[in-house]
């Protein structure tokens, strides 16, 4: 794998961002490289490289009966089961499987391959990602990989390249229903088995995550099969950088080469992301597809399910796995009573959406098209904004949306929210907040948002504090206070003097000036109550947290990044409580009621947590614990002595800060590398995912107690930088999707969410 760094504002990647470029000769396939291919027969002790010479005679209990390929990563045997089903089984060379780092990427790969094993991958058998040598054991699958028979045999023909299109087209949107996104599609990593194609190597794959985090500014992909926003904006990267993959990958089956060619993987990028493609020599019929799917905007791609629906049909008698005309009757799909209507991308024609609708696959174990009437058919299952259930009737989930057209054009509309007295009050892109009854899911009232500041950011979470109902517009120059029956405005404030820095604490608003000075406001009444700086900042900008009604905790950093000073102050009074200052860049995360406790974390890098620290201020004692591997972290929170960190290889880690048993309790892969924030209630750990799941964990276990669907076929975009947080209230737990989708389900019974 070779590394190169890019300087400058010309570099397609982004100035100071390196590129690690990932070269199939290079480096070992899911089930084999793309000259040797699985179908081959097996070489023993063939390669060179690490572990050339020291091929285990078992994995687990599993005898080895030879290679199937090397790399520099890892070897792929041929292996037996005992009731002799025939297994590809991924060793990684004893070098890696010291570092902590790669372990935690190939514990990410087989979390990723266990969620997709299906018909159109190659199922996971067994693993052990914690043995002394990690190992993962699939399903052989005989058959070459594609890049291998382009290379021996040319170019596909154009029936062939049809059903590769369908089968691919398939897979991926199955994948992406289990909430996996690929990253690196291309020939080597498709196996053309009897039955269709399989898509195998999730080993840089993420559960809608943006980029595989090993040190900042790092990418991780091929060149010529990687998406525009792989370059650009690696954390905007989605399902559909996996669409774009695939038109390259045809492009490459139809003509040998992709759409983008230079022997400079500089010159590559370039093009990815600025220069048309080279269809030259793709079927006709073909082209209107793979020009679609090669959108340099990812919103105006094509879903898996449109492109099965845009190819043309296979030759007659060939196995058929693209949609065909189907003698039904085509009902118009039904608008729910809030006005939302199914998802689509921007600029996807009228025809194919319509074609959708009348046409069905003929694939094995139903079509597409039914699984798609399944979908809306739960949806209309749910109750609407507009339904109240009866008074006597037991509470059912339910879903709806913050904005009144959710679908808006493809834009990411997640709606933020926090609840008060039976009640929801969320925002959103669109809309500066809006009441949803707890109970029933039903809007009571919107107020919509004057307009969007581009590069506002995401809208955040309305607070309801003296008994009103705070947001901040979209651009957070105006912080409005609404009465939470009617929505209608009791008091504003202009906060534009503020830049964003304003904060709730109990009853209290904090606003924070440039030159460090702290102006208390009563949230009931808009009066100030006190102004005056922090002691010990220097006139820096603190940054606020509060728990409850106690203190408000403001934390400042050192112009140099090496010590951070806190300060405990009584929100009503401005009286300061306490001041501390320590070495380190520390967050706080957590705290008592009364504040005679505080958690921390402490970080090495901007994200990257090496420890936990509980102090109570009143004896000034302090307990550190270290991390055994520092995390990237996503979400961190604290409760009870215990602080837990959702890192950003998609581990769950809980850290014990007590006198008895202080140090990291137990570990969990949770399949979600881009996550929210962490809300812990009772025993219980929530958060979500960027598809749309909301998840539950056990906290004293670190097990997954239960977890809904993905909402990502109807999501807009697909991607948010920053997650909602879930909120818990009253034994139900209320989730929120990027496309402005929000749901409530029964907090007692996780394993039945939906």
């Amino acid at each position: 794998m070779r590394r190169l760094a890019t300087r400058g504002a010309a570099s397609p990647f982004g100035p100071g961002r390196s590129i690690r470029l990932r070269k199939p000769e290079m480096r070992p396939d899911f089930m084999g490289d793309g000259d040797t291919g699985v179908g081959m027969p097996p070489l023993r002790n063939a390669g060179t490289g690490p572990g050339a010479d020291d091929d285990p005679e078992y994995v687990g209990r599993y005898r080895l009966e030879g290679r199937l390929g090397s790399g520099g990563m890892g070897v792929v045997h041929l292996a037996r089961s005992a009731s002799g089903l025939r297994l590809a089984v991924k060793v990684v060379h004893a070098e890696y499987a010291e570092d902590p780092e790669f372990r935690a990427r190939f514990r990410q790969e087989v979390a990723a391959a266990r969620r997709v094993s299906g018909a159109f991958t190659a199922p996971v058998v067994d693993a052990d990602p914690e043995a002394e040598r990690p190992w993962m054991a699939t399903l052989y699958i005989p058959g070459p990989t594609l890049s291998a028979q382009v290379k021996r045999n040319g170019p596909l023909k154009a029936d062939e390249l049809r059903r590769l299109a369908a089968g691919l087209a398939e897979a991926l949107r199955d994948i992406h229903r289990a909430g996996v996104v690929h990253r690196d599609l291309k020939p080597s990593n498709v196996l053309l088995a009897g039955d269709g194609p399989k898509v195998i190597d999730f080993g840089i794959s993420r559960p809608y995550d943006s980029e595989l985090r090993t040190e900042t500014g790092k990418l991780i992909g091929t060149p010529p099969f990687m998406a525009p926003e792989q370059f650009q904006r690696p954390r905007e990267v989605g399902p559909a950088a996996d669409v774009f993959a695939l038109a390259s990958l045809l492009v490459h089956a139809a003509t040998g080469r992709g759409p983008f060619e230079s022997d400079s993987p500089y010159l590559v990028a370039y093009q990815v992301v600025h220069d048309e493609p080279d269809l030259t020599g793709v079927p006709e019929d073909l082209v209107p597809v793979v020009r679609a799917c090669l959108a340099k905007d990812p919103a105006d791609r094509p879903t898996p399910d449109a492109v099965m629906a845009m190819l043309p049909p296979a030759a007659a008698g060939a196995p058929v796995c693209v949609p065909v005309p189907v003698p039904l009757p085509a009902p118009p799909v039904p608008v729910a009573a809030s006005g939302r209507r199914p998802r689509g991308r921007r600029r996807i024609t009228a025809g194919i959406v319509a074609a959708v609708a009348v046409v069905a696959a003929v694939v094995t174990g139903g079509g597409w098209l039914l699984d798609e009437v399944r979908e809306i058919g739960k949806l209309g299952e749910r109750p609407s904004a507009s339904r109240s259930a009866p008074a006597a009737a037991a509470w059912h989930p339910w879903e709806t949306s913050v904005p009144a057209d959710a679908a808006g054009g493809g834009e990411v509309r997640a709606g933020f929210c926090t609840y008060a007295a039976g009640a929801l009050y969320c925002s959103a892109r669109g809309v500066h907040a809006a009441r949803i009854e707890a109970g029933s899911g039903t809007v009571a009232w919107r107020r919509e948002a004057s307009g969007h500041a581009p590069g506002a950011g995401a809208p955040s979470a309305p607070v309801v504090s003296g008994g009103l109902v705070h947001a901040l517009d979209p651009d957070k120059r105006e912080l409005v206070a609404l009465d939470p029956a009617d929505g209608r405005p009791r008091w504003t404030r202009d906060v534009s003097a503020y830049g964003g820095r304003v904060y709730h604490a109990g009853d209290t608003v904090l606003l924070v000036a440039g030159d460090g000075t702290v102006t208390a406001v009563d949230s009931a009444t808009n009066r100030e109550r006190w102004r005056h700086g922090l002691p010990g900042t220097g006139g820096a900008k603190p940054v606020f947290s509060a728990f409850g009604s106690g203190p408000a905790f403001g934390v400042t950093l050192s112009p140099d990044g090496r010590r951070t000073h806190v300060v405990a102050v009584d929100p009503v009074s401005g009286r300061t409580l306490w001041e501390w200052t320590r070495e380190g860049s520390l967050t706080v995360v957590g705290a008592t009621a009364r504040g005679d406790v505080v958690y921390l974390s402490e970080a090495d890098s901007q994200t990257r947590i090496s420890a936990v620290i509980r102090y109570a201020p009143g004896i000034g004692r302090e307990r550190r614990v270290p991390l055994e591997t520092p995390l990237e972290a996503m979400g961190v929170t604290a409760h009870g002595e215990t602080v837990y960190v959702l890192s950003a290889d998609g581990g769950l880690t809980a850290v014990g800060t007590g006198a008895s048993g202080a140090g990291s309790k137990w570990r969990m892969e949770t399949s979600v590398a881009n996550g929210s924030g962490l809300v812990a209630d009772g025993d219980r750990l929530y958060f979500s995912a960027a598809d749309g799941r909301l998840l539950a964990v056990d906290a004293a276990r670190g097990a997954l107690l239960g977890q809904t669907s993905p909402r990502l076929g109807r999501a807009g975009r697909g991607f948010l930088q920053l997650l909602p947080l879930p909120v818990v209230a009253g034994g139900k737990v209320f989730g929120a999707a990027p496309d402005g989708t929000v749901f409530a389900v029964d907090a007692r019974n996780p394993a039945a969410w939906r």
